[in-house]
């Protein structure tokens, strides 16, 4: 009996020892398609991009010649944002400068953060070693690199840094100031960028050398060297204020880079009104000038054409040019004169015994009557 129920008790066991054999086995036959599926796609595992929530960028290839082409993956990304794909030198020491920014392409992210583009490799203008850059253009800044190798392209020791410390920003920067009147016309806006930053290194930062740089769009920034007069003693942190400006005319999305000692610390953006006091000195001056033209020439028609056309006239007739002339004051005094005889009453007619235009009036003595009666004269002899 009791050897009955221990061969049951060991079938027991090997039943359950094998369905646990064959669940470990079906469960590692799974996790090895989900990697291959992933290499094949060329997309990290799933923990690996949402381990920390930081994006992440894999390579088709990691080495390829000039004129070759890639494909870049990625996953963990915002979704709908708009990256570009560089391909750097020098592990993108100093910006954007280090890429080959003529030959990078642009793409959009899924709804799941996800992207695939292809990518033509192409030298860089420093060498070696290379990073496949991929970073955002518009929103909150994200960006990965991916080490690649340009077959055929020089390779140099990275660069060492020139500057001593080790800085950080500890607060977000702001930029602070206003646009003037002279803004709304088209002058250079101003503002300051300030922020906090401490030295994480051993040794202090004196008089520390920044790059500020300024981007539209797509565009690579534009960087500009200014020093901070000041010490950042080692593990302590300082309050820097430095100044930006765009070229005159200036308007729309900026973005505004702070870089030290080959790495870009921070990036805010800056929107700038449109300079609508422009536009209105065009819509004025196209309204001023052909006002303008107009008047001047006018002024030019009324010295060209003869200011007195009856003088030829009277000419042609034989008569002086100022015969017209008097005979347009004469016609006046008679007027004169008829009308001052319709308002006193007097007989004086606008012919004078002078005047021989004029034609013959009546004497005072010989004017008929101007007796208002309506009786009819009666004949002679009636009674």
């Amino acid at each position: 009996m009791n050897g009955l129920t221990g061969m049951r008790r060991s079938a027991a066991v090997g039943t359950l020892r094998a369905g646990t054999r064959r669940g470990r086995t079906r469960g590692r036959a799974v996790a090895a398609l989900a990697l291959c599926a992933a290499l094949a796609w060329g997309l990290p595992p799933t923990a690996e991009a949402a381990a920390d929530g930081t994006p992440v960028v894999r390579l088709s290839a990691k080495e390829a010649g000039k004129g070759g082409s890639l494909t870049v993956t990625g996953r963990g990304w915002r979704s709908g944002a708009l990256l570009t794909l560089l391909i750097c030198g020098q592990n993108m020491i100093g910006g954007s400068n280090s890429c080959a920014n003529a030959d990078g392409r642009a793409t959009t992210t899924d709804a799941h953060g996800a992207f695939r583009r292809k990518l033509p490799v192409a030298e860089p203008p420093k060498p070696c070693p290379c990073v496949v850059h991929v970073a955002t253009v518009t929103g909150a800044a994200a960006a990965a690199d991916a080490p690649f190798t340009v077959a055929g392209h020089p390779v140099a020791p990275l660069p060492r840094e020139a500057t001593a410390g080790r800085l950080a920003v500890l607060a977000p920067p702001r930029l602070t100031g206003s646009s003037g009147l002279l803004t709304w016309f088209g002058a250079p806006a101003q503002r300051e960028l300030t922020l906090t930053v401490g030295n994480l290194g051993t040794t202090p930062a004196r008089d520390p050398v920044f790059r500020v740089g300024t981007s539209h769009g797509v565009f690579a920034p534009q960087w500009e060297e200014q020093q901070w007069r000041g010490t950042v003693p080692a593990g302590k942190k300082a309050r820097i204020t430095l100044p930006v400006g765009l070229p005159a005319g200036a308007h729309g999305d900026y973005l505004v880079s702070l870089a030290y000692g080959g790495r870009t610390l921070v990036e805010q953006p800056w929107g700038v009104g449109r300079p609508w006091g422009v536009t209105l000195f065009w819509v004025l001056l196209c309204v001023v000038i052909p006002t303008a033209v107009f008047r001047i020439g006018m002024a030019l028609v009324d010295r060209v054409r003869p200011h007195r056309p009856d003088r030829s006239a009277a000419h042609a007739a034989g008569r002086p040019p100022g015969t017209r002339t008097k005979d347009r004051t004469n016609r006046t005094d008679r007027k004169n004169r008829m009308n001052r005889t319709a308002h006193d009453g007097s007989t004086d007619g606008p012919g004078t015994p002078g005047d021989s235009a004029g034609l013959p009036w009546f004497s005072p003595d010989t004017a008929p009557s101007t007796t208002t009666s309506t009786e009819r004269p009666t004949s002679k002899g009636s009674a």
